[in-house]
């Protein structure tokens, strides 16, 4: 086992919830984390984390949705750590690069999305540039509701695991 592992396994239970609602905001997914410790290693844990957010109801989906920022914001969307609103900058950095017309497309996008499906476009923005999630975001305006709802879990599924690996190396 990792020293990275242990320190997680080590961790009282409230203070172990503490940093992986840092990872994903559902208060369920957290708990069930720290009540399946220890993990046997790393990978485990990040496939844990991971499966853990298909399981989710989508009560629970909603709740670690709030805690992200639309697209292309700066501000740190309710619920947010120090720790999630720094990750969540670095996560959009190719949105922070784009110019003032995709942002605003974004933008627009953002609230027309809100509008239709009642919760913030989520998607994994590392490595994409905000002509990529623009483009992502106008396709999924033509999803049905329950697809949609497929496409959201696998993204948090998706950032849940990142922000997992990135919880570990921070230690």
């Amino acid at each position: 086992m990792s020293s990275r592992l242990e320190w997680l396994g080590s961790l009282p239970l409230e203070e172990a919830e503490t940093h992986l609602l840092t990872c994903n905001a559902s208060r369920t997914w957290a708990r069930k984390m720290v009540a399946n410790r220890p993990y046997a290693d790393e990978s485990s844990l990040i496939a844990a984390a991971v499966a853990g957010v298909v399981e989710l109801s989508w009560f629970d989906v909603e709740e670690a949705l709030s805690a992200h920022p639309r697209i292309g914001e700066r501000t740190a969307a309710r619920h947010q750590s120090e720790r999630e609103a720094q990750w969540s900058a670095d996560e959009q950095s190719g949105a922070s690069e784009a110019d003032a017309r995709v942002l605003a497309e974004l933008a627009a996008g953002n609230l027309a999305y809100e509008e239709q499906f009642g919760h913030v476009f989520l998607i994994r923005a590392a490595g994409r540039s905000a002509a990529e999630m623009l483009a992502e975001l106008r396709h999924r305006l033509g999803n049905p509701v329950a697809e949609e709802h497929l496409v959201v879990r696998r993204e948090l599924a998706d950032i849940t695991g990142r922000r997992v690996r990135k919880l570990l190396a921070e230690q």
